[in-house]
């Protein structure tokens, strides 16, 4: 007696996948991708999962994703939770590794595989990578499921919260450079990470996110402090400074004086280094151990849309401000869903 079918959901947001061409180029149709995943037989068979796609309305440019979005595909995905063993998010490649990190750290106990996947072109041409990484998407969902968001392209799933874009031509659009991909869909798929939780049918918690102001800041030689100081007297929640090196700054009094005045008025200050491979060391370099005397927390080896993603989602809890704040500081530094390594 052959088991059930798993029964997955997809969420198409938009995105390249499902463009079709037009007079006036790719765009998005309503209805195309549907029909064209319907009409391609591999879809259909025996060892595929049955699947039902939502179509969101309008269909959105990645780079048009703002915490609203997320917020409505988190609780897209919990709302049709009970029904369906797992999830497929369907994204345009330019923030799509805002959005994996930013569902891990909304869904953090999550018993079920969400898998956010796309493409470089279009499903409906012939050299099209969305057919592969919807297929496996929908396949490993089904017979491989991790209790995890996942980042499916170029034959391998990785960790949402430890992809990045590094690729805007090429068919390996992301990596994950500081942690091993959870899988490699090769001729056989081979298990890469351990896994972060047993599944589970349980209602995933839900940390809804609030407005927060965050500026991200690169540092570069030379760079006119004077910029940085108007920029830390603005009414910030947090602010990322990116980094040299293993978390390096220049060792300037006045700017160092201004951190602080900065961090004492309850902005989360976050130190992100600008390598991406790599961990930030406030210990080693006089210019990584002043930032920590000025009230930075470190970044560890998340990436740059981790970093972001969870400190929005940290500033988000419930609860007194100054609580918030210090949570705030506490958690960046501490693992919450396989988002950083622990320090060797």
């Amino acid at each position: 007696m052959t088991s059930a079918r798993k029964r997955i959901y997809i969420a198409y947001t938009g995105g390249t996948i499902g463009m079709a061409r037009t007079e006036r180029g790719f765009q998005p149709l309503a209805g195309f991708l549907e029909d064209k995943i319907r009409s391609l037989a591999e879809f259909s068979r025996d060892e595929m999962p049955e699947f039902e796609l939502h179509e969101y309305q309008p269909l959105l440019d990645s780079s048009d994703m703002t915490p609203a979005q997320w917020m409505q595909i988190a609780a897209d995905i919990l709302a049709h939770y009970d029904r369906f063993d797992g999830f497929v998010v369907l994204h345009g490649t330019d923030t799509m590794a805002y959005t994996a990190s930013v569902l891990s750290f909304m869904l953090p106990d999550l018993g079920k595989p969400v898998i956010v996947t796309g493409s470089q072109i279009p499903l409906c041409e012939p050299r099209s990578d969305g057919h592969d990484n919807l297929l496996n998407a929908l396949y490993i969902a089904a017979h491989y499921p991790r209790a995890e968001v996942g980042l499916f392209f170029h034959h391998r799933l990785l960790r949402g919260n430890r992809a990045t874009k590094i690729n805007s031509q090429g068919f390996d659009a992301f990596d994950s450079p500081n942690c091993n991909a959870l899988l490699h869909a090769g001729i056989s798929i081979e298990a890469g990470l351990p896994e972060l939780r047993p599944l589970h049918n349980k209602l995933p918690q839900f940390n809804a996110l609030k407005s927060a102001a965050v500026a991200v800041v690169t540092l570069y030689p030379g760079i006119d402090f004077s910029l940085l100081q108007r920029l830390l007297e603005q009414p910030l929640d947090g602010v990322i400074l990116q980094t040299f090196g293993s978390g390096n700054a220049p060792q300037n009094p006045a700017l160092m004086a201004a951190f602080k005045q900065t961090s004492e008025r309850g902005v989360v200050l976050v130190n992100h280094s600008q390598c991406l491979s790599g961990r930030v060391d406030m210990d080693s370099y006089a210019g990584g151990h002043a930032l920590r005397e000025a009230g930075f927390v470190s970044a560890a080896d998340m990436t740059l849309e981790a970093t972001l993603t969870k400190l929005h989602v940290l500033l988000s809890a419930p609860g007194e401000r100054s609580h918030v704040i210090s949570e705030a500081r506490r958690l960046m530094e501490v693992p919450l869903c396989g988002e950083l390594s622990a320090a060797k």
